[in-house]
């Protein structure tokens, strides 16, 4: 491997593998999103990405449509070809026997288990590798995975919506609905490619909501440009926080297929019995106290990582949101804010300690800024 430098044909092949990658993002997690192409002058005569966990990987599927053109090619990959043998054989190896002639990688694989052996097995059967090439809108691409295999959390987003003055419900609580349906279709897109939803007993017990993705209005949005159905569609993981065991498991999200995982303190007598007249997959994890009777948020996303959960969104009250900007745990802030005034005594947005100086008030970077209908989606990073 050398310190490279690359033509606008490499950035061309490149940028197709990124999205091609892209194809993946509702269906690859736990396993990162990947693409590949493969060049034999100047032409592209292999290409694939990564779709599902036990299916083939962006390479294999490449390599599977090249076929013997692809002796003395090179082939452009968004990740470090894997080293090991996990569901699949070594994409590393499958590259070897093939015979490229140059891999041109966008990043190493965070993941311990491969790590550089990837790039190390290309590089001692004499193939030429060049690494770096659109790193930054490689590692886009896979940001939960990145953290889970760095930090053993997942990424953390923050959803919520509110009217221009911040409430998020009036007094009484009505709610219902704040944004467009444009923003509310937004949202399904973006729960879409989560590997888990989280949220608290008080929102499920307020609102009984299914903490779904709703396919129909999927479709819909103007980014959606896949031909995938309602079934090959991964639904996230519903992760519900019921540190006293407040819900009845009548709820309407425990009527709905896919895995909920109930998080509380004391465990609950009564789970196995609703686990057969459920349509869900209920498991419970008991989580650590806080020492005020509360779950343990920090320890929680350590619990998480047994799950193989990339990415973790967040759609809860005021009270829990503001839990997890005060304890510093928020990577992503995504905000609809509809323009519409709903008065001081409405709800507010998050509950947050009385600060005395602007120096202790929690700073945000922000991302992006867009119309979504007639709301407006405010993109945030921790700062």
């Amino acid at each position: 491997m050398n310190t490279a430098v690359f033509s606008n044909l490499d950035k061309h092949y490149m940028a197709r593998a990124i999205m091609l990658a892209k194809k993946g993002r509702f269906t690859s997690s736990p396993n990162p999103n990947v693409g590949c192409v493969i060049v034999a002058n100047e032409i592209i005569v292999g290409e694939g990405f990564h779709q599902k966990a036990g299916l083939g990987h962006a390479e294999v599927n490449a390599l599977a449509m090249a076929k013997d053109k692809a002796l003395g090619a090179t082939c452009y990959v968004t990740l470090e070809p894997c080293s090991h043998f996990g569901r699949t054989p070594p994409c590393a190896l499958a590259l070897t026997k093939a015979g490229v002639k140059r891999v041109v990688v966008a990043m190493v694989d965070p993941n311990p288990k491969v790590a550089g052996q990837g790039i190390k097995i290309l590089i001692d059967a004499g193939i030429k590798v060049d690494l770096g090439l659109l790193e930054n809108e490689a590692m886009d691409l896979n940001c939960g995975f990145i953290k889970r295999m760095q930090f053993k959390q997942p990424r953390v987003t923050v959803k919520l919506a509110s009217s221009l003055d911040g409430k998020t419900a009036l007094k009484n609580g009505q709610s219902q609905w704040i944004t467009g349906a444009e923003a509310r279709c937004d949202v399904q897109y973006f729960r879409a490619q989560q590997s888990a939803l989280l949220t608290g007993s008080a929102t499920v017990i307020a609102d009984d909501p299914s903490l779904n993705v709703r396919y129909e209005s999927l479709k819909n949005h103007p980014d959606f440009d896949l031909e995938l159905t309602a079934s090959e569609i991964r639904q996230p993981i519903r992760i519900i926080l019921d540190s006293h065991n407040k819900l009845t498991l009548k709820e309407k999200l425990f009527s709905l297929a896919g895995k909920v995982l109930l998080v509380s303190l004391l465990p609950r007598n009564d789970l196995l019995d609703n686990q057969n007249q459920s349509g869900a997959d209920i498991e419970q994890l008991i989580g650590s106290d806080d020492g005020q009777g509360r779950i343990d948020l920090k320890l929680l996303l350590t619990q998480l990582s047994d799950y193989e959960i990339n990415d973790l969104w967040v759609e809860a009250g005021a009270t829990l949101a503001g839990e997890f900007f005060n304890q510093q745990l928020v990577d992503q802030f995504i905000l609809y804010q509809a323009p519409k005034l709903m008065g001081s005594q409405a709800r507010n947005l998050v509950n947050l300690p009385d600060y005395s100086t602007m120096d202790n008030v929690v700073q945000l970077t922000l991302q992006d800024v867009q119309l979504i209908g007639n709301d407006i989606r405010i993109t945030s990073n921790r700062g």
